[in-house]
């Protein structure tokens, strides 16, 4: 064949694979039309063949698959019990509503397919966002490879405007990158030599070269790809359950059916003919289809929802559990604060200034690794602070560094340091009221006498304690759980707002208290996912922070926050709230329409194309209900 002609014919499979179903039915309508006008009594021979072509293109998948699932499973289900209502209509003459029975059902099937690609579109979206090729720079050459060609150590230029290929280190350039794809931040962020990107981000204005540090399987897209593929697949309890039922409820229908196709005649008078046409319908109308669809498009446009904003929920049983939390558990270090020390208090003693006090201690520091060392010279960098020429650089261990900065001999370190000294009543002061705040006081020394001091902290994170505040105003109880010591932990507590702190806990104490506090309710635990891994699994539901890069993260917890941003955990118990919420819905409206149709059925309200369209639109509505789930405006925190 050649490509001319293949080309039709592939345009013709894709149009076929998305719109199957509405051809179907409208192929089925026309037949039907025609049938209609062919004669108002149905007898005649064109008339029933016009009918059986309408049930043969309107209800052939649909019986191949309700007889698939008899004989496989040895189990009814809705297909089956919607073409053997219309055959049953037919039998006794009744040829126009068992057509537009099949026809119904077929266009509410194509209308079912189309709302639900929207959910699976809007999932699939997140795995179509790696690009397929990349540029390696290769000395003074530039080659397009493809990106599962793509090794460890690779240079890959980005280019203003291109999605990022793999996830690395950033070796040259300055660019704006979004990472909305990725962490949910709405904000692109600044990227500069040794800061990390993922794959799947967009470059800004900036070219970037990026060294690669993982291949293409092992990326942080290709992990949030492969969990979402695990949540879609993975059906949460509700949904069990109801699934369960749905075998036992189709045995009930077809018993029921076949009670009210016999009783009738013999106690209420109806005629067999009559008697037969209300069975039909009740095959119809009982049917569980909303009831089945009541709960999967839901939880599947809410894990849809989280992906969007940065929230991986590892199955639809996370996304209802997280909405009946109790109490979370906060991890401190790297969790509720920022897990990098950084310098909060600078003093200067006699002619110094803090400028000079700074100078000499991010001198003394510059070579050391130390996370205290790092966050003096941080500061400096931030204020530019000029270091000065240092010699003889020696580190004291348990101690700190001494060495010559500009000629002088100069110390810095703990307050080990300054023992035999003299220090006035104010400086001591100034001390004690650090050391009560849980800081770490740092002294500098140039020649015999104390120029001034340095207090670090690891700082709470700036969203935490709003964050808190939204959790407590949701009803739920927030407690803190940390290994640091008590009066620190207890200062920390108190400015993040935790209504009880526990601290000096080991890993294994740790999970003792998230099993205690379990016993009354549902409890999260939020964590790194590395020290905190068994806290996480012992909790109803554990919550990754910082999972860039931290793949115990991915494995433990059972919901994983893309960026650090406390202010995701409220929203993802919102998102599992209202997800619950919809669900009850359209449970609650499914047996509300079940009933009615079946009671107005009994009564002779309803005849067979009226209990369908009541029936189908009752699938489509619950399907669309659920499909509210995929906004990404601000869920309100009391849903």
């Amino acid at each position: 064949m050649s490509v001319i002609e293949a080309a039709p014919n592939k345009t013709w499979s894709r149009i076929w694979l998305r719109h199957g179903g509405l051809i179907i039915a409208v192929l089925c309508l026309i037949l039907i039309g025609l049938a209609w006008c062919g004669g108002q009594d149905g007898n005649s021979g064109l008339v029933i063949t016009l009918y059986l072509l309408a049930y043969a293109i309107g209800g052939y998948r649909k019986a191949l698959e309700g007889l698939q699932t008899l004989i496989r499973e040895k189990e009814l289900d809705v297909d089956l019990l919607m073409v053997v209502a219309a055959i049953g209509a037919a039998s006794i003459g009744y040829w126009k509503d068992g057509a537009i029975l099949i026809f119904i059902f077929s266009l509410s099937g194509a209308l079912e397919g189309y709302t639900m690609e929207r959910t699976n579109n809007a999932i699939e979206s997140i795995m179509k966002l790696r690009p397929e090729e990349a540029i390696v720079i290769n000395g003074n050459k530039e080659k397009r490879v493809r990106v599962e060609d793509l090794k460890q150590g690779d240079l890959l230029l980005v280019k203003p405007g291109e999605r990022i290929a793999a996830d690395g280190i950033v070796s040259e350039g300055f660019s704006a990158v979004n990472q909305a794809s990725i962490t949910g931040e709405s904000i692109p962020t600044d990227k500069a030599p040794g800061d990390e990107v993922f794959a799947g981000t967009m470059n800004g204005q900036g070219a970037l070269v990026i060294q690669v540090t993982k291949p293409a399987e092992a990326t942080l897209l290709a992990k949030i790809i492969h969990l979402v593929q695990e949540a879609q697949s993975e059906r949460p309890p509700s949904q069990l359950f109801v699934e369960r039922f749905e075998r036992t409820y189709a045995k009930i229908v077809v018993a029921g059916a076949i009670l009210m196709a016999a009783l009738p005649p013999v106690f209420l008078g109806w005629t067999w003919s009559q008697t037969i046409y209300r069975a039909m319908i009740f095959l119809v109308v009982a049917s569980p289809c909303a009831l089945v669809s009541s709960i999967m498009p839901a939880v599947l446009s809410g894990i849809a929802n989280g992906a969007r904003n940065g929230i991986l929920f590892k199955g639809g049983a996370y996304l209802e559990t997280i909405g009946r939390l109790d109490v979370v558990a906060f991890d401190k270090t790297g969790t509720l604060t920022e897990g990098v020390p950084k310098v909060t208090d600078i003093t200067a003693y006699g002619k110094y200034t803090e400028t000079e006090l700074l100078s000499i201690a991010a001198s003394l520091e510059t070579w050391s690794e130390h996370p205290i060392a790092k966050a003096i010279i941080s500061l400096a960098k931030e204020r530019n602070i000029e270091l000065m020429p240092t010699t003889k650089l020696e580190a004291i261990p348990g101690l700190g560094v001494h060495g010559s900065v500009d000629g002088q001999e100069c110390k810095i370190g703990k307050v080990d340091l300054i023992e035999g000294m003299t220090l006035s009543i104010k400086e001591k002061s100034t001390i004690t009221d650090l050391e009560q705040q849980g800081k770490t006081v740092i002294f500098v020394k140039v020649e015999d006498e104390v120029i001034g001091l340095l207090a670090v902290q690891d700082t709470l994170r700036a969203q935490a304690r709003e964050s808190v505040d939204k959790l407590k105003q949701m009803g739920i109880k927030v407690v803190m759980l940390t290994g640091d010591s008590s009066s620190t932990a207890q200062i920390i507590g108190q400015e993040a707002g935790v209504d009880q702190v526990y601290a000096e806990l080991l890993p294994e104490q740790k999970v003792e208290i998230i099993k205690t506090l379990g016993q009354n309710g549902k409890v999260a635990m939020v964590g790194d996912g590395v020290n905190d891994a068994p806290a996480l699994a012992a909790s109803s539901v554990g919550i990754a922070m910082g999972a860039a890069g931290t793949d115990i993260a991915l494995e433990t917890a059972n919901v994983v926050l893309m960026a650090d941003d406390l202010s995701k955990v409220s929203y993802a118990i919102s998102l599992g709230r209202r997800s619950t919420r919809v669900i009850k819905q359209n449970v609650t409206f499914a047996i509300a329409v079940i009933l009615l149709l079946v009671v107005s059925n009994f009564i002779g309200y309803v005849n067979l194309p009226l209990g369908v369209i009541g029936h189908e639109g009752s699938t489509i509505a619950v399907i669309i209900s659920g499909l509210r789930l995929l906004s990404q405006k601000q869920i309100s925190l009391f849903e």
